[in-house]
């Protein structure tokens, strides 16, 4: 028997930063994005963000890769946009995403930043979100590919 505690905040945008949803649109994605997590070895904690980008917090079972997880809910989801809001054909989102582990004690922070990302984000685009995150956790990054 193992015992595990994989928490990890996920972090993905629409291709561009395009903010291709509105906000009771984006609500909807969420909600089935946190379908295709609990339809996995996985326990979604939160799923949030806003009309250029999602964040999750989420707990994996150890025989999943973040990399399966990852493609398979963006796969999923972009399908999901395409059937549900056929007007967005060109929905799509951007290669690659961020991901940071999450130690059990510092959970319900991360749960707390993911929903506060509207007011968040009257201050900071993504981008210099994502620097901020990438930093905090020493990930070297180009800007070219942010």
């Amino acid at each position: 028997m193992s015992f595990t505690n994989l928490n990890y905040h996920i972090v993905f945008s629409t291709k561009n930063h395009r903010p291709y949803l509105d906000e009771s649109e984006m609500k909807r994605l969420f909600e089935y994005i946190g379908g295709i997590v609990n339809n996995m070895k996985a326990t979604v904690l939160l799923v949030g963000g806003v009309s250029d980008h999602v964040h999750l917090a989420v707990r994996l079972h150890p025989e999943l890769s973040i990399v399966e997880f990852v493609r398979t809910v963006k796969a999923n989801a972009s399908r999901w946009v395409h059937d549900t809001f056929t007007e967005q054909g060109d929905f799509a989102w951007q290669e690659g995403y961020s991901a940071f582990s999450v130690s059990q004690s510092v959970v319900g922070k991360v749960i707390e930043y993911i929903r506060g990302q509207r007011e968040h984000h009257s201050k900071l685009t993504f981008k210099e979100e994502l620097i901020v995150l990438l930093e905090k956790n020493q990930i070297p990054y180009d800007e070219r590919y942010l």
